[in-house]
């Protein structure tokens, strides 16, 4: 799967909790929600990482 794809997928189902928490005020959604936005915060880091590595390659 390329990083674009793992973005979109991570964003996607973070919005649904998101949604199922503010919307509906699930506050089991909420957690999910934290935990999705903190695995996005990692991903985006490695992606960032990733692009400089390749980067500076050249």
């Amino acid at each position: 799967m390329s990083r674009v794809e793992e973005i979109k997928n991570l964003v996607e189902e973070t919005t649904v909790e998101m949604e199922k928490f503010y919307d509906k005020g699930n506050k089991a959604a909420g957690t999910r929600a934290r935990k999705g936005l903190q695995e996005l915060k990692k991903l985006a880091q490695e992606i960032r990482l990733e692009i400089q590595d390749i980067k500076n390659k050249d």
